[in-house]
């Protein structure tokens, strides 16, 4: 059956159904942040309803076409990419906040709902929702449980997981499940909602989800450190931890601060350039923790880590000092990069990182390099950028020869390919590194229950 044919039978079933099939919608749809994968939409849908959702997934098991599930498309693993000819399903129109629970702390959205949204949402109802990253402008909910979304916070207040107390989801067969229904003690057996999280759109549809939002924190200032080598993150890392109550740890190199500073047009933070800088946010309240930031500043210049640093004097000048991190991705974007998300237990970073930077240098001499990073919570992100001359092809190959050594040392230390931006399509052929056959094995059985079709975002994840 062709895709007109398809159309005309979607249309026939459900009544307001809109969809598209220029050609500028089905490219823009039909592929996330990543550019390594050829894009091949059929049409691109835009239900209203968790009817509507229902019916077209229903309608997919009966004609037997795929369904490609779209949010804000900010993804790195090509997890959103249509490249066989699916449709996709995007829920970019079911975007409304259902319900607030005030003693609960809980609101329920629809899964299209903006991350910045939520944020807005809850500081509007004086609570807070921590889950935050530098996408959350245009990534929705039902991506970011998807793909159980972590961002820059994660060091104190964990992942979207964390923060998911129900969720609705149409499953690959056409049928509405309630999840968990925002309990926060619910010894019943299996959570659904869990196996939920984090699967990519290949087991069931996030429609709705009650988030739990909590109390906002204490006022925060920023300390932006100039560090005089790799060496020196780590054991700053442990002075700032022993004297503040850290809300988030960030590091990158002085190449990702000078592609920012490029793009943004901001200036350079300090006069003088070092190899790498930390990002440290942290409880402030009426300035009580002065003494304990002079400690840290004073004992890092003293052992030699701490070469300079900055500590912000306003909330304007703590979002700009944030802007250095943050506008990471987005300045160098354009170079399409290939994106290493990876991870080891914080107590390895040390190693990892020494282990890693020895590893690139020896096999990406041709190419620059941009690092940054949750050090806090053991997450890297090692882009590299490709060179002008080179075609997307070569240079995926390029990176592809060298994904074994870098994956093999992460094997090696039992750490993950992924941290944080999913498996998708562009991590699915080194799955292997981070979960045992035995595991893999289990993982396709629970994706034949659920979607005995394969109807859900085909050849992604397993």
């Amino acid at each position: 059956m062709n895709t007109t044919e398809i159309i005309n039978l979607l249309n026939a079933n459900i009544s307001d159904l809109d969809y598209s099939i220029e050609v500028d919608d089905l490219q823009t749809y039909g592929q996330d942040w990543t550019r390594f994968n050829q894009v091949d939409a059929a049409c691109v849908l835009f239900p209203k309803t968790v009817e509507q959702v229902q019916a077209i997934v229903k309608l997919a098991n009966e004609l037997n076409f795929k369904i490609v599930p779209s949010g804000g498309r900010t993804g790195y693993s090509g997890g959103a990419v249509a490249s066989h000819h699916e449709f996709v399903l995007s829920l970019e129109k079911m975007r409304n906040v259902l319900d607030f629970n005030a003693d609960d702390s809980q609101v329920t959205v629809q899964a299209g709902v903006i991350t910045e949204q939520l944020h807005t949402y809850a500081q509007e109802k004086g609570l807070f929702y921590p889950v935050d990253f530098a996408s959350s402008g245009s990534s929705q909910i039902g991506g970011n449980i998807a793909t159980n979304a972590g961002g820059i916070r994660v060091l104190r207040y964990g992942m979207t997981r964390d923060y998911v107390a129900g969720l609705k989801v149409v499953t690959a067969t056409g049928e509405i499940l309630q999840l968990n229904q925002g309990l926060i003690k619910n010894a019943t057996g299996y959570d659904l909602r869990h196996l939920m999280i984090g699967s990519e759109g290949t087991l069931a549809i996030v429609v709705e989800a009650t988030m739990q939002l909590i109390k906002p924190p204490v006022a925060q200032s920023v300390m932006l450190l100039a560090l005089s080598s790799l060496d020196s993150v780590m054991r700053v890392f442990a002075l700032a931890k022993q004297q503040l109550n850290l809300s988030a740890y960030e590091f990158f190199t002085d190449i990702a601060l000078k592609h920012v500073c490029g793009h943004r047009k901001l200036e350079q933070p300090f006069a003088e350039s070092t190899p790498c800088y930390v990002l440290c946010e942290f409880d402030n309240e009426n300035g009580q923790a002065e003494d304990a930031v002079m400690q840290v500043f004073e004992e890092g210049m003293g052992q030699g880590d701490i070469v300079d640093g900055i500590i912000s004097q306003s909330l304007d000048q703590a979002q700009q000092f944030w802007q250095y991190r943050e506008g990471i991705s987005e300045s160098i974007a354009h170079f399409s990069p290939y994106k290493n998300d990876i991870a080891v237990k914080v107590s390895l970073v040390p190693e990892f990182m020494h282990k890693l930077d020895a590893l690139v240098n020896k096999h990406y001499p041709q190419f620059e390099l941009v690092w940054f990073g949750h050090i806090g919570d053991g997450n890297l992100h090692l882009n590299i950028i490709k060179p002008a001359a080179m075609s997307i092809d070569e240079f995926k190959i390029e990176c592809e020869t060298v994904n074994k050594h870098v994956y093999g040392l992460i094997q090696q230390m039992q750490g993950s390919i992924s941290a944080e931006h999913g498996v998708g399509m562009i991590k699915k052929p080194y799955l292997a590194y981070s979960r045992s056959q035995q595991e893999l094995q289990i993982l396709k059985g629970i994706k034949q229950v659920f979607d005995p079709q394969n109807i859900l975002n085909p050849g992604k994840l397993i």
